[in-house]
């Protein structure tokens, strides 16, 4: 692990030169201005990185690249708005991990169940040359991967009982991301897995016609699911990253100075995330116990870590030797 810091820092450092050193560099360009969407409202930790993505990238750029924040999948859902920054239409993102996934495969060995024991685990493999590798394979697809946010450590919640144990899943209709690894480890778990984007399972809650989700604390408060879901287990069984991602047609027009900038500054914006997600866990649990929701902060990781071992089994060796590396990096 001190290796994995001793990278962060040397890279934090490096990018902090960059960044201060072209400051001068904007004076002649020409202004742009570049779409990011996201598909989450103001509350949520995205919307915190968007925003302070865009402080940091107006400061540092000297107005001459500015970012229009576009909320609450106004331009579509996650997988639309990839497709959109490959083809131009719409320029980047903070895009969770799963729908990229499924343009890159191996970015979904990052949510293998269980995998990270605690955020730091996380951040120190994302923001070593691991998380690297798999962020340059975006190009591949004419995506840009720039830095590491998060959607944080995911959590059950439903409407129809308390869950504890792998046996209480049995037959819950839960909504899981569009990714094939969320949806075999709900399956393998005895849930009813239903892949859905996530507008559509706002409505479906609603309408009950699926029983339950999984998505971090700050998600499940910012979205008040407390309204239409009872029960919350504090299962942790994912860690989901979140990328700032752009389409390579935006990327490849800005000058390599204004790219220098944007890098680091979604490196800081991530980091910022991520501080603040840990901050606001603490109280958001507590509005959401006072709201009436019943949270299950105990239930048995063991019984459920032995469920998931077909998931990996089936997938490990998939993502080539990437999780491998992360089990060796973890130990």
């Amino acid at each position: 692990m001190k290796s994995f810091s001793r990278c962060t820092l040397a890279l934090g450092v490096s990018f902090a030169f960059i960044a201060t050193a072209q400051a001068s560099d904007f004076a002649d360009m020409d202004p742009v201005t570049l779409r990011l969407a996201h598909v989450v409202n103001e509350q949520d930790g995205f919307h915190i990185a968007a925003v302070k993505f865009q402080e940091l990238v107006a400061e540092r750029t000297e107005g001459a690249v500015s970012v229009d924040i576009y909320p609450n999948a106004s331009l579509g859902d996650e997988r639309t708005l990839l497709e959109g920054m490959q083809i131009g239409t719409v320029d980047m993102g903070v895009i969770t991990n799963g729908p990229v996934a499924n343009f890159v495969e191996e970015m979904a060995v990052f949510e293998l169940p269980f995998l990270f024991p605690s955020p730091e685990s996380a951040y120190a493999v994302l923001d070593s040359d691991i998380g690297q590798e798999l962020l340059d394979k975006l190009a591949d697809v004419n995506l840009k991967g720039l830095a590491y946010a998060e959607r944080g450590f995911r959590n059950l919640t439903n409407s129809e009982r308390p869950v504890r144990t792998p046996d209480d899943l049995d037959g819950l209709r839960i909504r899981v991301m569009e990714n094939p690894v969320y949806t075999d480890t709900f399956r393998t778990l005895g849930a009813n897995a239903i892949p859905m984007a996530w507008t559509e399972a706002l409505t479906a809650m609603q309408q009950g016609t699926i029983d339950g989700q999984e998505n971090p604390v700050n998600v499940i408060h910012s979205f008040k699911l407390h309204e239409t879901q009872s029960h919350m287990t504090l299962s942790r069984h994912t860690y989901a990253p979140a990328l700032f991602v752009m389409g390579m047609p935006a990327w490849n027009r800005l000058p390599e100075a204004a790219q220098d900038v944007l890098t680091q500054a979604a490196q800081e914006a991530a980091e910022h995330e991520r501080r603040v997600n840990a901050e606001m866990e603490a109280s958001q649990l507590e509005a959401l116990r006072a709201a009436g929701m019943e949270i299950v902060d105990d239930p048995d990781l063991e019984a459920f870590q032995a469920a998931v071992a077909p998931v990996y089994e089936k997938y490990g060796a998939r993502f080539g030797d990437y999780l491998t590396r992360i089990q060796e990096a973890l130990q």
